[in-house]
């Protein structure tokens, strides 16, 4: 679930952890367990009744100031139910006056630029027509979206007030470890700025946020709770190494499973934000992809399941220029292994478009490297996007051309061709009949439709009948209408 919105519970009750007495009786003291992390760093548990008594309390100081409160309110039209009223529309005709009212999330984010840059979760801001930050000192401020991103939920936002402000370095969420120790800190619930602990429970998981473009989160079970939402995950040098985003719950609460967004994405975000694109850039990979079972790991030759598998290939994209076939399996990106598809887009989308990735392809039980340009998808047909008129089924609807770029906007196959609806306006005929986004339409009438001109040649006629087919989610349908 999404954590954005106050949830209020209905029986909290507190308790308190308490020490148990150290045994002070002769013992053998163990050897310490340490291990070395990819950073160079040494970690180790503790040992003493010393170390279980350290406080987090000089790392609470050091980042808490820059963990903000994100209000967002939005104004919302809801439709009176005596708008069909017959007596009533007498004095007010065919149309009620709908009644306004306003709308408010709760949230948190994470001042990253002294100059006011905040980034938060995408849920926590989406529709907001006033967004206002408030830092831990008190003090409130307006900001304004600088940029945002549904399918990753990330949003960049600018503080409107006098600079500088603390913040929160971002850290290398690839050297983070599965037990590491780690800080949430947010304002569930909207009891005000609060900080819990855990360890770092998992890294890669996928399959957790539905609509996302890939799934790539940190799992921790430190304490995360609605209005958790854009609050840092921090880890014990006071880097920020995640943006928490999500909890899997059946009551509201946290059950210790929560999931942050890595900061090496956020990284990249920030950066597209600072180069005021207006829009998130993904790289064009020019291939779909598979999970690897283990079946397929086992007739491939492959020591274990993971992996993406090469399911199809774009002519002439990227990944058929890099010499990458259907039936391969990607098994690391720049010598950081992939563990699955949606690990695949993680790793390439971190590395920026412009660069060159260096992909472990495996075939036959051989691995060999090969490097992949990243660049944005293209747009090989104009889209020519229109909005159909006049009296026809697809009245309100608007159309274009299709291309991998097109495509990529829409969350289709990069392979989809021809005309597309890419919008419906609400109330039309077009959205009366059925229709929706995303459908290609493949012939009116007979016509075959290859480019939106096509189309509204073919429906400026007004005949007694239409023919129509389309393709909805690699199904056909034909459709009929008077």
């Amino acid at each position: 679930m999404f954590l954005a919105h106050f949830v209020a519970p209905t029986d909290l009750s507190v308790s308190y952890p308490t020490v148990d007495q150290v045994q002070t009786s002769a013992v053998t003291t163990p050897v310490a367990a340490t291990s070395t992390a990819t950073d160079g760093t040494t970690k180790a548990v503790p040992e003493s009744r010393a170390d279980m008594q350290m406080s987090f309390s000089p790392l609470v100081k050091q980042t808490a100031n820059a963990v903000v409160n994100v209000y967002a309110e939005k104004l919302v039209e809801s439709r009176s139910p005596l708008a069909d009223d017959p007596f009533l529309q007498q004095f007010f005709g065919q149309r009620m006056p709908n009644r306004s009212e306003k709308q408010s999330s709760l949230g948190s984010g994470v001042i990253v630029g002294a100059d006011g840059i905040v980034v938060t979760n995408n849920h926590v801001i989406e529709g907001a027509d006033d967004i206002k930050v408030a830092l831990a000192d008190g003090r409130e401020f307006e900001s304004k979206v600088v940029l945002k991103d549904d399918r990753l939920d990330l949003a960049v936002l600018k503080i409107e007030g006098t600079a500088p402000f603390e913040t929160i370095p971002l850290g290398d969420s690839d050297s983070v470890e599965v037990g590491d120790l780690v800080l949430a800190i947010g304002n569930p619930f909207g009891v005000g700025q609060t900080v819990t602990s855990g360890i770092v429970s998992a890294l890669a998981r996928n399959q957790v946020t539905p609509g996302s473009d890939f799934g790539f989160f940190i799992q921790t079970d430190a304490a995360i709770n609605p209005g958790n939402s854009g609050g840092g995950l921090i880890d014990m040098k006071g880097e920020l190494i995640g943006i928490n985003t999500a909890i899997f719950s059946r009551g509201g609460g946290s059950n210790g499973v929560g999931f942050a967004i890595p900061a090496n994405l956020v990284k990249v975000f920030i950066e597209s934000a600072k180069g005021g694109t207006g829009s998130f850039v993904r790289p064009f990979i020019g291939a779909s992809f598979e999970p690897v079972t283990s079946e397929v790991a086992d007739a491939l030759g492959l020591d274990r399941a993971r992996g993406a598998l090469v399911s199809s290939v774009i002519e002439g994209g990227p990944a058929e220029k890099a010499g990458i076939r259907p039936g391969e399996v990607v098994t690391a990106v720049n010598g950081i292994p992939v563990e699955h598809p949606d690990a695949l887009g993680y790793r390439l989308t971190t590395v920026g478009i412009g660069k060159d990735a260096r992909l472990s392809v495996a075939d036959n039980g051989k691995v060999r490297d090969v490097m992949l340009r990243l660049e944005r998808a293209p747009e090989t047909a104009p889209r020519d996007e229109r909005l159909i008129e006049g009296r026809t089924p697809f009245a309100g609807a608007v159309v274009g051309n299709l291309s991998p770029r097109l495509a990529d906007e829409l969350r289709m196959p990069a392979t989809s061709e021809g005309v597309v609806i890419t919008a419906i306006n609400r109330g039309s005929p077009a959205a009366r009949v059925g229709f929706a986004p995303k459908d290609i339409i493949l012939a009116v009438n007979g016509v075959p439709i290859d480019k939106t001109e096509t189309l509204v040649k073919a429906t400026a006629d007004d005949p007694a009948f239409w023919r129509v087919e389309i393709l909805r989610d690699g199904q056909r349908i034909r459709q009929f209408f008077r």
